[in-house]
């Protein structure tokens, strides 16, 4: 009775209290030709014992023990095993949605912790508690900068993610926000001319990305400057939250919006992510998802509540600054973990970490392909011209059980086939990365047997 908690008897009850004298009643308004009158055309059922043994088969047949090279926001970094110890403890499992905040303390204290260590890293002043991920989270800010500013238009870098400029391409259709996009310079960060030249009286906001999406960290205070002339604010995503380990925060960003993914959640089969908007205090109003504020009771005794919700649940749906935002705490909770666990410290020993893996990584490389947008300062990714096309590198490398970078063409068509974006991270090794070397080495011998 495991797996079927209703004996026969609470069966026949229910069936007595609906009026009806079977199952089969339930369904008597089904035409009979669509009715199976038959046993189902599957397996006899098995014992628990034979389930598990089965499924231990099948995960024997899984790919494994491939060296990963694929960052382009969605990042593999180690997972501290306290993170899932503790996440799924009932206390927080049962709670992650606080409807009735005041009940769930753990939960919410948990959100203002996370709140405060976005705050630190990102030099913002507000954070919220949380969004679905990244991508929404720009496309939330970009309506935020609207409705302060009172502008209708909106400026985004090319070198923003791509998906992430669908995304905001998706919201802004839908809220008759025009979008103008911006090329990139010579050094793979955002070209200031023509971003100065694209912002009008109308531009409510700037969004660029950084670092952005080639591993490039982009000038944000100049960006900001240029922005902040003409009255427009400026959005800065972060697709990578660890780079906050070693790289400046945007502090000179009106609008924060950040992809936590990399704090302890795991890349599973893409999601759930965890979505932030951090911003300064006067823009508080305006900011979607859930704020947590501390306080004292009647006791004066600390507590914890909601000091800020404005979405569509708690508030009538034409004051929501968002009916689409969602909670992510449980998912917030695992990043809280794992910010506590490294701490400012060894999140900066972390970062530096990442920093050096990409840089050999990219010297072994770069004996047989080109580095784009050599000299920008960069994070753990960066951009190569390959001796043959992306997909043809990847499928040599794949049969070295190599994933390699990920074909850039779809969205930038300028670069050509042979170009791909590569990822190395603290997880990466060096066997790993001088493998991939060996087997872009035999790549390029084979394209030069072919000239």
């Amino acid at each position: 009775m495991r797996y079927l908690p209703k004996s026969p008897t609470d069966r026949k009850e229910m069936l007595a209290e609906i009026g009806v004298d079977s199952i089969d009643d339930l369904f008597s308004t089904i035409p009979a030709e669509f009715q199976l009158r038959r046993d189902l055309a599957i397996p006899r059922q098995h014992s628990e014992s034979e389930i598990v043994d089965r499924f231990r088969a099948f995960a024997g047949n899984n790919a494994t023990g491939y060296a990963s090279f694929l960052g382009a926001g969605a990042y593999r970094h180690y997972r501290p095993v306290v993170i899932d110890s503790l996440v799924q403890r009932g206390e927080f499992l049962t709670s992650y949605t606080p409807y009735q905040p005041e009940i769930a303390q753990g939960t919410l204290q948990a959100m203002f912790e996370f709140q405060t260590m976005i705050c630190e890293l990102t030099g913002m002043e507000i954070a919220n508690a949380s969004m679905y991920d990244g991508s929404t989270g720009a496309a939330e800010a970009m309506m935020m900068a609207v409705r302060i500013t009172g502008r209708d238009r909106a400026v985004v870098a090319r070198t923003v993610h791509p998906e992430y400029r669908e995304v905001l391409a998706t919201y802004a259709q839908h809220q008759k926000i025009p979008i103008s996009e911006v090329g990139y310079a010579q050094n793979g960060r955002v070209d200031l001319t023509a971003l100065d030249a694209a912002i009008t009286s109308e531009t409510a906001c700037v969004s660029i990305q950084s670092p952005n999406f080639f591993g490039t960290i982009e000038d944000v205070e100049a960006i900001a400057e240029i922005a902040h002339a003409k009255g427009a604010l400026l959005i800065v995503s972060i697709a990578e939250a660890i780079s906050l380990g070693i790289v400046k925060p945007p502090a000179e960003a009106d609008i924060v919006s950040l992809e936590a993914q990399s704090f302890g959640v795991a890349v599973s089969y893409g999601g759930p992510y965890c979505g932030v908007i951090a911003c300064k205090e006067k823009s508080m109003r305006q900011m979607p998802g859930r704020l947590v504020g501390e306080t004292k009771d009647a006791d004066g005794k600390r507590g914890y509540v909601l000091t800020l919700s404005t979405r569509e649940q708690h508030i009538r749906r034409e004051k929501a600054t968002s009916n689409i935002c969602t909670n992510q705490a449980l998912v917030a909770l695992m990043a809280t973990i794992f910010l506590t666990v490294y701490g400012k410290q060894g999140l900066k020993e972390l970062a530096e970490q990442n920093l050096a893996k990409a840089d050999y990584l990219k010297s072994v490389l770069a004996a047989d392909a080109k580095l784009l947008f050599e000299g920008a300062p960069r994070f753990h990714e960066f951009v190569l011209q390959l001796p043959a096309s992306a997909d043809e590198t990847n499928a040599a490398l794949l049969a070295n059980k190599i994933i390699g970078g990920l074909p850039l063409a779809r969205w930038y068509p300028e670069f050509g086939p042979n170009t791909s974006l590569w990822c190395a991270t603290e997880l990466t090794t060096r066997v790993q990365m001088d493998a991939a070397a060996e087997s872009l080495r035999a790549v390029a011998a084979t394209e030069l047997t072919k000239a």
